[in-house]
């Protein structure tokens, strides 16, 4: 029997359109994102052949929607087909479910060059003499089952692997059984379950495994994608899952403290990544405490270094303020705007009113304090 070694990835999400990320004046971010995702393709297939694998198993969403442009497919399908020697194996997930997709996916089966293949049915295939892949595509949107009850009955050749493929999440199954329960590698006698949905890296146990997606999508998981080298010597034996990260743009979410007394421009300066900025996407979440002119500062050095990100954002919404007579003075001393500062600071104050007009009041006088004291202005 020979040991076989293949890739696992999942959730590619082609054509996604990234409409939550502001586009900035002349900028292309969300070109350049969905161009990422199409180069994962690439990337993958670059992978397979570093590490001598000749399969690479999709686990579901390989498209983001049902209905994925010509021009999304066949370029996906062009990508795929340009090393015969590797064969991609794509599963239907819940974005790109049978029922929904089910155009997209006659013809992708029509379509699609020799070496790449759709897992549309839950049917037993064989990768090579040695292992039987047991696919189990997502039928709808939200099927409402563990659509992996079927892997245990599911027939492989004595002495053949047994590769199980699917999509959905996994929980402790004591809810309303829907979810794919964590021993099923075990109770369906599998080698490997290779799993889609969850788009951060994530081992269940020893034989089940999400790669989440090559190309991170959201700020939750903070490192770039990966896709998993798995190698398998024979029946029983523990897999071998090793993590190469393909992912070009890194997603990533810091918290910044702020204090009394804090440089907040140094501060923001020593999180910010020395190099590679261009292929970041940054949040920033200040919490604390800061006065007015600290919290101007940070803003005018998230403004100033913004630019130089794919992506990024300053929220303030943790941010408390500490409100003084000082900081009134750089307002003005007396007059209108001084008058409408002190309105806003005692709204501030004012615990009688809610937290979140208590909020809005602070808002506007750091906004107020902001303009006033812009060396721009």
């Amino acid at each position: 029997m020979a040991p076989i070694t293949f890739i696992h990835s999942s959730d590619l999400h082609l054509g996604r359109r990234f409409a939550n990320i502001p586009e900035p004046q002349d900028g292309n971010i969300r070109g350049r994102l969905m161009e990422a995702r199409h180069g994962a393709i690439l990337r993958l297939a670059e992978t397979a052949r570093a590490h001598g694998a000749a399969h690479v198993l999709l686990a579901g969403d390989t498209f983001d929607t049902a209905t994925p442009s010509a021009q999304v497919l066949k370029q996906a399908l062009t990508a795929m087909a340009e090393d015969g020697g590797i064969k991609w194996w794509l599963l239907p997930g819940n974005h790109d479910n049978l029922r929904n997709a089910e155009p997209l996916w006659d013809r992708l089966t029509a379509e699609a060059p020799p070496n790449v293949h759709a897992l549309t049915t839950a049917t037993p295939v064989m990768l090579d003499d040695s292992a039987c892949l047991l696919p189990v595509p997502v039928t709808h949107r939200a099927p409402g089952r563990d659509l992996t009850d079927v892997l245990g009955a599911m027939p492989s050749p004595e002495g053949a692997l047994r590769i199980g493929l699917a999509h959905g999440g996994v929980t402790d199954f004591e809810d309303t059984g829907a979810h794919i329960p964590p021993d099923r590698a075990d109770t369906a006698r599998l080698d490997y379950l290779g799993l889609g949905d969850w788009h951060g890296r994530l081992a269940i146990g020893p034989r089940t495994h999400y790669p989440g997606t090559p190309e991170q999508d959201r700020f939750k998981h903070g490192r770039r994608g990966v896709c998993l080298v798995v190698s398998i010597d024979a029946p029983g034996a523990l897999p071998r899952v090793d993590e190469v990260e393909i992912g070009h743009f890194l997603w990533t979410e810091q918290e910044l403290s702020i204090q009394a007394g804090l440089n907040t421009p140094e501060a923001l300066s020593a999180l910010l990544p020395a190099r590679g900025r261009r292929d970041v996407l940054l949040r920033v979440q200040a919490t604390g405490w800061a006065s007015l002119a600290q919290r101007a500062e940070l803003e005018r050095a998230a403004f100033a270094a913004a630019p130089e990100f794919a992506h990024f954002d300053l929220i303030t919404e943790r941010l408390g303020a500490l409100l003084d007579t000082v900081d009134l003075d750089a307002i003005d001393h007396a007059g209108a705007l001084r008058q409408a500062a002190e309105d806003l600071k005692d709204e501030a104050e004012d615990t009688t009113r809610s937290a979140d007009d208590r909020g809005v009041a602070a808002e506007a006088l750091a906004r107020l304090y902001a303009y006033v004291t812009d060396p721009a202005s």
